[in-house]
């Protein structure tokens, strides 16, 4: 009677230890995001939070994770915030499974999010493991974690960005057609760039840091003089021919940031213009700028930025202009793959995440294999009932849910249902 009772009670702990946590998260007010009901982050946080929100203000980031500077908190039975889920983890190590405890220690190694973005944020870059451990030892206020941060943007909405260097003939053909980067940054260094084949891989890196650290490097009165000029001649020529996409987008950067340098250095950088459902992911040291749109996002857990333009908050010019890989060409964007009925999966080329997106039809049923590691779960549209060995949970629209390691998850829709999961990357999971 007494081993009966002992194995009941251990069956019943360990069915505890594996349900699912429903999760309130953390948001962001960035200048950039979109204004209250306008914002997918605004309509999800209402749905998740049991706090009155503001209407009024900006709602940029939604954050879903154990970061410290947008934790996660377990939601307690009677409804309340209770302990971060970091500090859950960390008493529920076993939650993360073997492989991901070995790896990254008692930690979600991912860092789950939703962007609302209004207007464009700033021209960055992520530094490597490395660069992340010099730059937080030298300046812990500015970078505050010694990790570095791969990403990856899933486009919810059409979702625009500037992303990598543009191929060298491209590079080129701007050049020729924006005076402006001539008089900024010297003819000699310009013609440096009309000289080389793009077969001397080394040689291209090495002309495109030079203009574009020469460019970024502009003074402020050089600069405002430059971009006046600039948006002169586009308004200008715009009245006798149809201005480039390009263009058009630098006229429109310039209203949100006059005189910022940001708007001259856009003309360096791939214009990606993704559709709902197409991902762009980004590796250490690759340039780029979210502009409009709305996204699922995760990374690394880590919230390091280098900034050097399109922003009021603090520049970092010269470690961006130094610490970048200069490689030049159009960015893959990913399609996803679907795994099971209902369930595609985009798997960037990064350990630490994938995601998976759910679309699920009034009335049918899938199924989420079980996986040796910890997921997050996002429903961003409908209803439906969501079970495992352990709990049944009926789910709705902003409903952010834990996923122990080795947890199968059954999911039934009562109305359509759009849910995502990020996960550990399955190549590393199922590799030997």
């Amino acid at each position: 009677m007494e081993i009966a009772t002992v194995l009941k009670a251990n069956g019943g702990c360990e069915a505890d230890r594996r349900r699912l946590r429903r999760l309130r998260c953390s948001v962001k007010d960035y200048a950039w995001g979109k204004i209250g009901s306008d914002s997918l982050v605004y309509r999800v946080h209402a749905a998740n939070s049991d706090r009155e929100i503001d209407p009024t203000r900006p709602y940029a980031e939604l954050w879903m994770g154990t970061h410290e500077s947008g934790p996660s908190y377990l939601e307690d039975d009677d409804g309340s915030d209770g302990v971060t889920l970091r500090s859950w983890i960390a008493e529920n190590p076993e939650s993360l499974g073997d492989r991901v405890l070995e790896k990254w220690g008692c930690d979600l190694p991912f860092l789950f999010k939703v962007l609302s973005v209004g207007r464009a944020l700033s021209i960055q870059s992520h530094p490597d493991k490395n660069l992340a451990k010099k730059l937080h030892k030298a300046h812990p206020n500015l970078y505050k974690d010694d990790n570095h941060k791969p990403e990856m943007a899933l486009a919810y909405t059409q979702f625009d960005a500037l992303c990598g260097f543009i191929p060298l003939q491209e590079l080129k053909s701007v050049i020729r057609a924006v005076p402006e980067i001539e008089e900024l940054v010297g003819s000699e260094e310009v013609n440096q760039v009309f000289c080389i084949s793009e077969h001397d891989e080394e040689k291209v890196k090495s002309a495109v840091r030079t203009i574009f650290t020469l460019l970024m490097s502009a003074g402020p009165d050089t600069t405002k003089q430059i971009v006046s000029k600039l948006k002169h001649r586009l308004h200008m020529e715009s009245q006798e021919r149809h201005l480039t996409e390009k263009e058009r987008l630098v006229l429109k950067l310039e209203k949100q940031y006059p005189d910022d340098i940001g708007v001259i250095s856009a003309f360096f950088f791939n214009y990606v213009k993704l559709n709902p459902g197409e991902a762009l992911y980004l590796g250490a040291n690759e340039p780029h700028a979210y502009l409009f749109g709305e996204c699922i996002e995760v990374m690394a857990t880590s919230d390091n930025v280098v900034r050097a333009g399109l922003t009021p908050k603090p520049l970092d010019i010269q470690t961006l202009c130094s610490m970048l890989s200069y490689k030049l060409g159009f960015p893959e964007i990913l399609k996803g793959s679907r795994i099971r009925p209902y369930i595609t999966r985009y798997l960037p080329p990064f350990e630490e995440f994938e995601v998976d997106l759910c679309d699920l039809p009034c009335g049918a049923s899938t199924v989420f294999p079980s996986v040796p590691g910890p997921s997050l779960l996002l429903v961003l549209q409908g209803e439906g009932r969501m079970s495992t060995d352990a709990s049944a949970d009926e789910i709705s629209m902003g409903d952010v849910l834990f996923v122990p390691a080795d947890t199968e998850i059954h999911l039934k829709s009562s109305s359509d249902l759009k849910l995502y999961r990020a996960g550990i990357n399955s190549r590393f999971l199922d590799s030997p």
